[in-house]
């Protein structure tokens, strides 16, 4: 399965090539027809379920319950192991964040539909945050551009123009569909949001190769097999969320720490449940069991 895998994450030769936003980084991406078949095997929900998060940090799946009950509701807390990186950038970038924040409703605003469109986690528009610093204009070294940093080859395949005349990479709808379909595909590998991230600056191939390496498939354990920029990528990912939010949300965590949210999360309401029910007249719970 592992071999498999990097077979389709693009070690074999013939692959399509794309870059996100790091110089010198190539990751690599196979198929004959991206566009119509990194769609292909969707997962479900790629919200988990319906776990997004309010301005508070709270999941809104959470019943409608007093202040104090929610102040004891689960929150997702920041990993130890980004918590230095995460304060750091915010300080030293503070300034530059403030001014790409003043500028982001417009872009936000349609990022936000397509990310919703395609089921996808309206927080992945703090990738394109990281990418160009919301410049449509912007165009690396190496030939990436727009707002999402897409290659040529790479916007080509998920179903992008580009020519001297006409680069829908510089189109903001259209460059969010194509990196929509991107992180669709790249989270159909890996199924873990911060692998998702890693594999969109350094390529599945180089992520797989780490996981290989580490045994492990949690990002803080195999990145010291990623390359330092690709680590730093998805801690500034991590980051900025954090500027613009206030909190994480399943876009921060690894698929083990999604998968103990959740869990908190359920059995935080089967709790409250439980309490409303013993707050219940002796009469109604009998009822209540009679007709359960």
């Amino acid at each position: 399965m592992f071999k498999q895998k990097m077979f389709k994450a693009g070690i074999a030769a013939g692959s399509f090539i794309f870059m996100a936003a790091a110089p010198g980084n190539k990751p690599v991406i196979p198929f004959d027809d991206i566009t119509h078949s990194c769609l292909i095997n969707e997962p479900d929900s790629l919200l988990k379920d319906g776990h997004a998060f309010d301005a508070t940090g709270l999941c809104t799946c959470l019943p409608k319950l007093s202040s104090t009950e929610l102040s004891a509701a689960p929150r997702i807390e920041l990993s130890k192991q980004a918590a230095g990186f995460v304060n750091e950038y915010i300080h030293v970038n503070d300034f530059y964040l403030d001014k790409i924040k003043a500028k982001s409703a417009p872009f936000f605003t349609v990022i936000d539909t397509v990310l919703s469109q395609y089921n996808l986690p309206v927080e992945l528009k703090y990738l394109a945050v990281i990418e160009s610093k919301l410049d449509t204009k912007i165009v690396s070294g190496a030939g990436a551009a727009g707002l999402w940093q897409l290659m040529p080859s790479a916007a080509r395949s998920f179903g992008l123009k580009v020519s001297g005349k006409n680069d829908e990479r510089r189109n903001t709808y259209k460059s969010t569909v194509a990196a929509a379909k991107c992180l669709i595909y790249l989270h159909n590998i890996f199924d873990d949001w911060l692998l998702t991230l890693a594999a969109y600056n350094s390529g599945p191939a180089r992520v797989l190769s780490a996981i290989k390496k580490s045994g492990s498939r949690n990002f803080w354990v195999l990145q010291k097999y990623l390359p330092l920029e690709t680590r730093k990528h998805v801690k500034k990912f991590i980051a900025t969320h954090y500027y613009f939010e206030g909190h994480g949300s399943l876009t921060t965590l690894t698929k083990a720490e999604t998968k103990a949210h959740i869990d908190d999360v359920a059995e935080f309401m089967k709790k409250q449940e439980f309490q409303k029910i013993d707050s219940l007249p002796a009469e109604v719970i009998v009822t209540k069991l009679t007709v359960r």
